[in-house]
């Protein structure tokens, strides 16, 4: 891994934690399109941080620990915005949802630190079922997003959302499972 700090991967990774704010606002003031924008401006970052750090042979022990972070923050954050009553949106979230998604997220975070300080230094890879399902939530999220902006209920958001749901069920045991399995 190289030294620096603000390799463009890093400042990619960056400039998603600075939008997070930026579509906070968008949301709050009643701006859905530009809320749209901010939200995949900001996960066209995250498809680009990685790309460009492996091809430019960057990667940076802060990349590893910021991309996921920066990652769960919008994610989060998207997922209570459009979980906020009050804000008119035609398609809001359900409050379980983003509390199981939290619980999940706090959950994994935690068993990993207990781990680590308790039994053993080890790195987590995340799964393939935790990749598939951190990809639905972003789906969730911008067809959400997409359908607040033409202000119309949408059937695809409420299919995302029980899909969602299963998923983060699914990728919780899967979790545990190899947890146990260590």
């Amino acid at each position: 891994m190289t030294e620096s700090v603000f390799t463009p991967a890093n400042q990619l990774t960056l400039l998603r934690m600075l939008l997070i704010p930026v579509f906070v606002l968008c949301v709050l003031y009643g701006r859905p399109g530009w809320a749209l924008a901010s939200f995949i401006v900001a996960g066209v970052t995250d498809m680009l941080d990685g790309l460009v750090a492996r091809k430019s042979g960057q990667t940076t022990m802060i990349g590893a620990w910021l991309d996921p972070m920066a990652d769960k923050l919008l994610i989060i954050t998207t997922l209570v915005m459009l979980t906020m009553p009050g804000l008119g949106l035609a398609n809001r979230l359900p409050v379980w949802l983003t509390v199981l998604v939290i619980s999940r997220d706090v959950g994994i975070v935690l068993t990993v630190a207990v781990w680590n300080l308790a039994v053993a230094r080890r790195t987590f890879r995340p799964s393939m079922l935790g990749k598939v399902t951190t990809a639905v939530y972003l789906v969730t999220c911008t067809m959400a997003l997409y359908a607040n902006y033409q202000g119309e209920p949408s059937e695809l958001v409420t299919v995302l959302i029980y899909l969602s749901l299963g998923l983060t069920v699914a990728s919780a045991a899967h979790y545990v499972w190899r947890m146990m399995r260590t």
